[in-house]
């Protein structure tokens, strides 16, 4: 068996066989790197993976190959699911075409985006000042809260957050990511179901299994979604700008008998839920690790209130603008990025053509894997790898920027509402410790334990929101 750097130059790399029940974790992609080297490969199932490890190798992969890395991997359940359509799965001309409207579009609305994240923060804040400063589980109330967002984007309207075909919505959003995700390393039965349909798709696809859950739900997110285009379609006003999917109707008007188009209605279906699924999961992730952290860490917490107070002071919302003026909170934010680890194997590339890496030869079709962990808990990058630690960010006082931290991943297929996200992310964060000291409640014990779907995400944790007026 070769491995890493044991690998000659003329060969391809073979694979690494891991039991299906491994936990792809920290710890073991740590082991992994450690015994075969930055490359080497993984066999999950049918499918076999090459992983990238370190900043450098990722670098090289994401940045310097952007090109011949841009491209998704065919995975049958995946591919059953996204159909090859919208943002995500997307690959060439489609891709393409579907990243530069969506990226245009997304910077067109920024102006007002701003505005929407602060309406939202002031419903955000009101339901959890209805808890009274007693335990409360803040999952589902910041999901709602991020989930407007994205919905106030694409449909042009938010939903109450008792609205029961909104928890229905994002309880489906939920439980699909986290069905999807056990593909990834799950100790689960669902895991071996997967590998069973990516293995033999035109039989499984036949048969009962946890798989069709996931095919159940992404039709009610069809349905859900597809009614709203149609609304829009009754009431499309060519004269106004209007959101994502009035946007987006004018350009398949814009482009019809064009074949070289891929601007349909499918393709809109699927950008709307690339949109949900990748807005609102990444961004209530992170905000949930941030309370989490601040209830650990209570120092912390009080340094954060302190800039927010000299700053933006009680009375008036946050806004970008004031990121410039608040080094320390933004360092903790970015380090609740790191430590929070929230994609942390990226979302697979594959090789356009064939090349190489650390002199590896990788042919075409090679699908890799980047460990956004191996850079984000590197203790040659970080004084304090393990550690929440928010100098890690900081130099004299001033917020320090680090070339070696991809939250957001890198090159042609990152994140394309990353300023969106952190837009997100620092509004809704201060606006919360504005108005609340984050506590663990009385006789309990916070865990940083998390569970592994499409991202990292704490386990369910209770906490205390006490006000501070």
């Amino acid at each position: 068996m070769y491995a890493g750097n044991k690998i000659p130059r003329t060969h391809t790399i073979s694979p690494l066989c891991m039991d299906l029940q491994t936990d792809y974790s920290e710890r073991s992609q740590g082991k992994l790197s450690a015994r075969y080297g930055k490359v080497f490969s993984v066999q999950f199932g049918s499918l076999t993976f090459v992983v990238v490890s370190g900043y450098q190798m990722v670098r090289e992969a994401l940045v310097h190959q952007a090109e011949i890395f841009a491209d998704r991997p065919n995975i049958p359940l995946l591919q059953e699911i996204f159909r090859g359509f919208g943002l995500i799965s997307s690959n060439g001309h489609i891709w393409r075409q579907q990243r530069k409207f969506a990226s245009a579009t997304l910077k067109s609305i920024a102006v007002s985006f701003e505005e929407k994240v602060q309406e939202e923060s002031r419903y955000l804040v009101e339901a959890i000042e209805e808890e009274k400063g007693q335990p409360f589980d803040p999952h589902y109330k910041i999901n709602s809260a991020v989930s407007n967002i994205i919905c106030s984007i694409t449909f042009g309207n938010r939903f109450d957050y008792h609205d029961n075909n909104f928890q229905e919505l994002l309880h489906l959003l939920a439980e699909t990511l986290l069905l999807i995700g056990s593909f990834w390393g799950q100790r689960s039965s669902v895991l071996i179901s997967h590998q069973l349909y990516n293995a033999f798709p035109l039989i499984m696809r036949w048969l009962p299994g946890p798989f069709q859950k996931i095919f159940r739900h992404w039709e009610k997110l069809q349905r859900f979604v597809k009614g709203v285009i149609m609304k829009h379609k009754e009431e499309l006003d060519q004269s106004e700008s209007g959101d994502y999917i009035d946007c987006y109707l004018k350009e398949i008007e814009k482009f019809k008998g064009d074949t070289s188009s891929y601007f349909h209605e499918e393709n809109l279906l699927c950008s709307t839920l690339d949109l949900f699924l990748t807005g609102t999961e990444t961004t209530a992730t992170a905000i949930r690790w941030a309370l989490l952290y601040m209830a650990a860490y209570p120092h912390i917490q009080e340094k954060v209130q302190l800039e927010i107070d000299a700053v933006i002071g009680q009375c008036r919302q946050p806004t970008v603008e004031d990121k410039e003026h608040m080094p320390y909170t933004s360092a903790v934010l970015s380090e609740v990025l790191r430590m929070g680890n929230i994609v942390p194997l990226g979302v697979p590339r594959m090789s356009t053509s064939d090349t190489t890496l650390a002199g590896f030869h990788l042919p075409k079709g090679t699908t890799v894997m980047t460990s956004l962990t191996s850079i984000m808990f590197d203790k040659n990058v970080w004084e304090t790898p393990d550690t929440f630690n928010p100098e890690h960010f900081l130099e004299n006082g001033q917020y320090r920027r680090r070339e070696a931290f991809l939250p957001f991943s890198a090159g042609k297929r990152a994140c394309p509402g990353e300023q969106l996200a952190r837009t997100e992310l620092f509004i809704f964060f201060t606006a919360l410790l504005q108005k609340f000291t984050f506590q663990v409640p009385a006789g309990a014990k916070l865990s940083f334990a998390f569970t592994l779907s499409l991202t990292r995400c704490p386990r369910p944790f209770q906490l205390c929101a006490l006000p501070r007026c």
